[in-house]
């Protein structure tokens, strides 16, 4: 190949380039002037109820009769909303297959609701348990499935929303991932990414907490958390006690001033630096049992050690050093 031809090949290549670049940047000039009011420069708004465009400063109407892409039925509840929807359930991470999956129902009746025959049902049931196998084609599915149902039990069991069992559930598919599951049980591996969740979401709860609805011990639960922890470089603040407060002021009835004294007392207790060292569950349970004092409510040390699963001995000692560090600083 002669030099002539190789300098020709660069010069199209360049001009070629040169091209792309010049139409990427008028398509972004393009989107720029669609985004901005033509006549003063602010801001478009899209006016979905009329299908307009307009500019929110100057109120020019840019685009007119714009197409609705919403669906053509209306609605008035949640149930003739979930009757004349045409799409099924959102994708989740709490179910093995992301919730992709066909599910066939357990009714024996047809679409117009009438009962199965016996050999209809016999077929049915044949239908589901193959469907059942095929929805877990290998032992990790199986493990995910099982664990994720485990993850839900205990979720529900504690009162945590949904995006802390989403959180877990995340957390526990990157644990299967990493191979951090050999020599380790599923239930384990399991409960420790719900502890894990629950303190990153804001609403943390207790180790007895947990142990009292999983089916592992304290010790395996605490080691295979720290295990999770650090091979998954997860970042999870040390627990706030004040984070623990709504929950059992609300358990034991008490008043929003009470709640508002617990708070007060669990940031003297930090500002003074006693919190260090002790346990959040403990100083919470104490902070709303000597709040409760206060404001003359009736709440016993044994009501307080139930719903915290404290025992008393501990609010006791915790609430006398609550108590000292908030008179100390009255009297400062």
């Amino acid at each position: 190949m002669s030099d002539t031809t190789i300098r020709e090949y660069v010069s199209t290549d360049r001009r070629r380039e040169s091209a792309d670049e010049t139409a990427t940047e008028r398509e972004t000039e393009a989107e720029t002037e669609r985004q901005v009011c033509p006549e003063c420069g602010g801001s478009l708004v899209t006016d979905e109820a009329r299908g307009e465009t307009v500019c929110g400063d100057c109120g020019l109407v840019v685009e007119t009769d714009a197409v609705d892409r919403g669906p053509e039925w209306r609605a008035f509840d949640s149930s003739e909303r979930d009757s004349k929807s045409r799409v099924g359930a959102p994708t989740t991470r709490m179910m093995h297959d992301k919730g992709l999956s066909t599910n066939i129902g357990w009714q024996n009746k047809d679409a117009y609701g009438n009962s199965l025959s016996a050999r209809q049902r016999e077929q049915m049931q044949r239908l589901r348990t193959w469907n059942e196998r095929f929805r877990t084609r290998n032992s990790k599915e199986r493990n995910l499935k099982q664990a994720l149902g485990e993850i839900d039990r205990m979720a529900s069991a504690l009162g945590l929303p949904e995006n802390v069992r989403e959180t877990a559930s995340v957390i526990y598919r990157r644990a299967l991932d990493d191979d951090l599951l050999p020599g380790r049980s599923i239930e384990g591996v399991a409960t420790a990414s719900l502890y894990a969740a629950a303190r990153q979401a804001g609403t943390p709860r207790s180790l007895d907490e947990l142990k009292t609805v999983s089916r592992v011990d304290k010790m395996e639960l605490t080691r295979t958390y720290r295990y999770i922890v650090r091979e998954l470089k997860l970042e999870i603040e040390p627990a706030d006690p004040e984070q623990y407060v709504p929950r059992f002021a609300s358990e034991l009835d008490l008043s929003d001033e009470a709640e508002r004294q617990a708070h007060t007392l669990l940031r003297g207790a930090k500002e003074a630096g006693i919190h260090s060292g002790k346990s959040p569950v403990g100083l919470a349970a104490a902070a709303v049992y000597a709040a409760a004092l206060l404001t003359n409510e009736k709440v016993t040390q044994s009501q307080v050690s139930e719903v915290a699963s404290i025992s008393e001995v501990t609010i006791r000692n915790r609430y006398k050093e609550l108590l000292e560090v908030d008179d100390a600083g009255l009297f400062a």
